[in-house]
Parts: structure tokens; C-alpha cells; sequence
């Protein structure tokens, strides 16, 4: 008999966890919902050509593909005999696969889009809180399986949607705790200036993939990889005193000002930069020129959100402008700007910097004791006018001695237990403990509820 188990890179989340996440994704959701964003919801899978093509070279490797259903159909044998050549080759073929499940939430939206153009009204402004799917390999802070909570407005070029965005991310980390974030910021169409001064403005996609690697990997390995991408030792000299600029962010502006001061890209995404930067002080805003962000789809601002340097986790959140997403489907002309949260990994800082409300893991507020069976059944008649007051709570399955009730509640983490005994029954009270503080009181039974809604 097979031992049971799950795929590398997945979890099972038991209601402690699940209570943990449900924290977060409500500070998350409400705080989307003050920015006026509503809330949308996409297939958990798609149709493999909305996804490839989209995520660059590195990212196509990461989409899960579905096998098609019916392969063991005689009648499509051959069929799928000759699909399976064609993996084996790298290629892709419709006889074995048509659909693939979800890279991230934002393609999937500009399909929607593009799909629904005609019955928006723009600028829309949208909210998802979904799990998405990448054939990475695990570690720590990176699954197979995760979620992820975008907001995206398209419809408007206005910079003020980058600005509050920017505010939200500023928003979400404060309510949750997450104090020492910080939110890095670049511009696309500066590193599109950097190829132009390199002369390569058609190896754009190849130096962002490079750069994209700097924190991973080092300075050194990116000019390697450079220079096995083909650029010169010149190019990659240009490259290297851009990767090298330092300061304060207003030093950083002045110094990316006179590397690029000749190019209308770069001076257009400085421009952007500098905007967002001014108007969004009050969040801790850092310019990152080494930020690349490897997905083709951006072409202007770009974020990257970090975990507190106390924990060793990176990104726990990205995002940035694509001026013509919904164009990858015939639908040009409709801008958009957009971020998302790694809950995932948001989970992970928060447990191992000590972030959640005591009230986060559990769910039940108080146990009853079960007494007796008179005595249990008056109780069930309190516990069920409690439930109708909006009070979790259950009772002990069956009569046990109170040590071993005791135990029950402290394993499950059960703040409160209610003892109804005979003579509490007799006089309409009961006994309240805290298990926390381990003081107990005497409270008449019509007064329960507000003891506990207090």
C-alpha cells in the first residue's frame, strides 16, 4: 500500500493556518476595496496559447501544462504517440496538451479584458485573490502551488494610480505589522535607454532576464551571463557602471540622469520615476536601478516589495505598468498598472517574526464542559443561545474528568471554558475560565453573551 503524500512544493493548511491566512487576506481585501477596487475571479486553468509567450523564456518553462483527457482512446494513439515526439524535441503540441493552469493572476485578467472590453466601463479597476501554479523548483519561501492577491487598473495612464498602489503596499505592511518593508522602484523604459546606450535596444529582453538575476546570483555571473548572451566587453563595461550606482535616491536620480541624459526613453522614465518617487514619499519608497523584473509584459514603473531584512525570504511582492497587455490579444490601446501580494511568503515572515493577533489561530472562543447528562443538556441550550449571538463555541463530546477536558481545550487553543455544573444548572449560572490569565468568574447565564461581545 502506498504511504500517503502530497506533490513537492504543495501544503495541506490546517484551520490554524488557514485562520493565520484568512488575517491576511482580509487586511488585504479590505484594503483594496477602500482603493475602490472590486473583486474578480478567473479559471484556475487556461488555454495554453493565452499563457506561452508571455512570461519570457524563464517563465514559459514554468507553466504546468494538462495532459489532455482521452490519450488512451485507441483512435488517438498515434496522435499522441507523435505529440510526444514532438516534447521530446521541445516543442509544443496540441495532440498531448491545450490548457495549462494559471502562471499568475494577470494574464489571465488581460484575457479577460480583452474578452469583456466592449461591456467595461474604464478605467476598471479590479481585485483577485487566487492560487496560481509554476513548476519551480521548491524551497524555502517558493511553492509549486501559492496565492497570489493582484490589484490592477487599466483603462488610464495616469501616474497617480502607480502613487496609490504605492500607498497600498504601505497600507497593507502597516496593518499587518510588517513595519521595516521596503518597496523598490524602477522604470522599464530606463532599462530600455541602458540597450539603446549599449547599442543593443533589440537585447532588452536578454539584459533584464541578466540583471533580473543580480541579487541571486552576483555581479560577476551577470557579466558572465552578458557575455554569453553575446554582448561586448564595452556593453558590458556600460552595464556594469549602471548596475553600480549607489546612493540616496535623490543621488541615484542625479547619477541615472547624467548616464542616460541623452536618451528621450531614459529621460521619459526618469521623469515617471521621479513622480512617483515625490508622490509617494510618505512609503518607504527606494529607487532600485538594478531592478528588472524579467516579465516582457512591463514597460514602465516596476515595484518589488521586500520582507524585513531580519527575515531571509526577498520578495514578498512585485508588480508595474504594461501599456499594451490586452494587445497579445488583438485588443491594443488599453493601458494598465498593477501589483500583487505574496501571501505565501507574507505568511512565513509574519510566523517567524512573531505578527499575528493572538485571536488569528483559533476559532472557537470557549469550550463547554460536558458534566453530566442533565447537565449537558442544559448546557447545549446556553451553547446554542450563545451560537445565535454570534459566539463560537462547542462542547466536549462526552463525560470525562475535568483534567482531561482541561487538556482538550489548551491543545486546541480554545481561549475560554464554560463549566455548567449541577448546581450552576440549578441556579442558572455558570463558571467562565480564562485560560490565558487563569482567572475564573461566576456569570449568570443571561448574561453569557455579553461577556463574550464585550
Amino acid at each position: 500500500m502506498a504511504k500517503p503524500s502530497i506533490p513537492q512544493g504543495t501544503r495541506d493548511f490546517p484551520a490554524a493556518v488557514i485562520k493565520k491566512r484568512e488575517h491576511i487576506f482580509s487586511v488585504i481585501r479590505n484594503v483594496f476595496e477602500t482603493y475602490g477596487f472590486e473583486p474578480l475571479e478567473t479559471p484556475a486553468m487556461e488555454n495554453l496559447e493565452t499563457l506561452t509567450g508571455k512570461y519570457g523564456e524563464e517563465g514559459d518553462k514554468l507553466i504546468f501544462k494538462i495532459l489532455n483527457n482521452g490519450l488512451n482512446n485507441e483512435k488517438n494513439l498515434e496522435k499522441a504517440r507523435a505529440g510526444f515526439e514532438q516534447l521530446l524535441l521541445g516543442r509544443s503540441s496540441t495532440a498531448i496538451t491545450e490548457r495549462a493552469l494559471k502562471y499568475d493572476l494577470t494574464i489571465p485578467f488581460a484575457r479577460y479584458v480583452a474578452m469583456n472590453h466592449t461591456r467595461l466601463s474604464f478605467p476598471f479597476r479590479r481585485y483577485q485573490l487566487q492560487p496560481v501554479w509554476r513548476a519551480d523548483r521548491p524551497q524555502k519561501g517558493r511553492y509549486r502551488e501559492f496565492t497570489q492577491c493582484d490589484a490592477d487598473v487599466v483603462g488610464s495612464t495616469s501616474l497617480f494610480n502607480e502613487v496609490e498602489l504605492a500607498n497600498i503596499y504601505h497600507d497593507v505592511f502597516l496593518k499587518l505589522g510588517l513595519t521595516d518593508y521596503s518597496l523598490r522602484i524602477n522604470n522599464r523604459k530606463i532599462l530600455a535607454a541602458l540597450a539603446e546606450l549599449c547599442g543593443s535596444p533589440d537585447q532588452l529582453t536578454e539584459l533584464t532576464v541578466a540583471i533580473d538575476k543580480l541579487d541571486k546570483i552576483g555581479l560577476e555571473k551577470v557579466k558572465e551571463e552578458l557575455a554569453q548572451r553575446m554582448l561586448t566587453d564595452s556593453q558590458i563595461s556600460i552595464i556594469e557602471s549602471y548596475l553600480l550606482i549607489a546612493g540616496t535616491n535623490e543621488e541615484k536620480l542625479m547619477q541615472i540622469k547624467a548616464l542616460l541624459g541623452n536618451s528621450a526613453t531614459g529621460l521619459e522614465g526618469i521623469a515617471e520615476l521621479e513622480t512617483v518617487y515625490q508622490h509617494a514619499k510618505n512609503t518607504r519608497l527606494v529607487i532600485d536601478l538594478t531592478l528588472a523584473r524579467g516579465l516582457n509584459y512591463y514597460t514602465g514603473t516596476i515595484f518589488e516589495a521586500k520582507a524585513p531584512e531580519a527575515v531571509n525570504m526577498g520578495s514578498i511582492g512585485g508588480g508595474g505598468r504594461y501599456d499594451d497587455l490586452t494587445g497579445l490579444f488583438d485588443v491594443p490601446g488599453i493601458p494598465g498598472v498593477g501589483i500583487s501580494f505574496g501571501v505565501d511568503r507574507i505568511f512565513d515572515v509574519m510566523e517567524e517574526l512573531s505578527l499575528f493577533p493572538e485571536t488569528a489561530g483559533s476559532g472557537v472562543q470557549a469550550l463547554f464542559f460536558h458534566m453530566g447528562k442533565a447537565e449537558s443538556e442544559y448546557a447545549f441550550t446556553v451553547m446554542q443561545q450563545l451560537r445565535a449571538k454570534g459566539v463560537a463555541c462547542v462542547m466536549y463530546h462526552e463525560e470525562a474528568k475535568l483534567a482531561k477536558q482541561f487538556n482538550y481545550a489548551e491543545k486546541k487553543q480554545v481561549p475560554f471554558v464554560v463549566i455548567i455544573g449541577s448546581r450552576e444548572k440549578e441556579e442558572q449560572t455558570c463558571q467562565v475560565k480564562n485560560l490565558s490569565s487563569g482567572v475564573q468568574e461566576l456569570i449568570p447565564v443571561d448574561q453569557l453573551s455579553g461577556y463574550f461581545n464585550k
